[in-house]
């Protein structure tokens, strides 16, 4: 399978360091994402989604160490989520720290970590400014989600700035299943890929 080209890299990065959206493949669903420090790249995500702005982004990234600076310690059960199901389809709700700014989590308190397994999600991770995407699925508000290139090509097309090819790594189709983790205490906020067992 392919990799994405040095020229194609550049140009992902280029796009967002000027404030732009991305659409891509991950492990679960296709994402739109910008560079968590662009506030205007995150009112761009919204525009494009007629997203409601009480609704959180996520952060993700390919290594938990590039998210570690946006939340606080993460409680132990949350360190053995991730030990267990890191790269995959979970993601983690926690305390955010002074990093996360309000604009990606609707001001809230908390903000919800993922690193998918994808190998071309990883590849656009490894090349971008700090590595970290804010994060959401790649389409309209209440539509479903783009399980395919061709879909996220429909969905997003004319809308986000570059629709990048899964070059043959598919998404599952299956979104995330999201968890809290607060005081140390965990509840499930979306049954989705994966089943917790811990």
């Amino acid at each position: 399978m392919s990799q994405i080209s040095i020229e194609y890299k550049n140009k992902i990065v280029k796009i967002l360091e000027d404030g732009g959206v991305i659409t891509y493949v991950t492990d679960t669903v296709w994402g739109l994402g910008c560079l968590p420090c662009n506030e205007k790249a995150v009112k761009k995500i919204y525009e494009i989604k007629k997203r409601e702005v009480q609704k959180p982004l996520i952060l993700m990234s390919n290594e938990i160490y590039n998210l570690l600076e946006y939340v606080k310690p993460i409680p132990e059960i949350g360190q053995r989520l991730i030990k267990k199901y890191f790269p995959g389809a979970l993601t983690i709700v926690t305390d955010k720290s002074e990093k996360t700014p309000d604009y990606v989590t609707s001001g809230m308190s908390t903000v919800g970590i993922r690193i998918p397994n994808n190998e071309i999600f990883r590849q656009i991770c490894e090349i971008i400014p700090g590595h970290v995407l804010a994060t959401t699925s790649a389409n309209l508000s209440h539509q479903p989600s783009a399980k395919t290139y061709e879909q996220a090509l429909a969905n997003m097309s004319g809308l986000a700035d570059i629709v990048i090819n899964d070059y043959g790594y598919k998404a599952q189709g299956t979104e995330s299943t999201v968890v809290g983790v607060m005081n140390n205490e965990l509840r499930i906020f979306r049954q989705g890929a994966i089943e917790i067992d811990l």
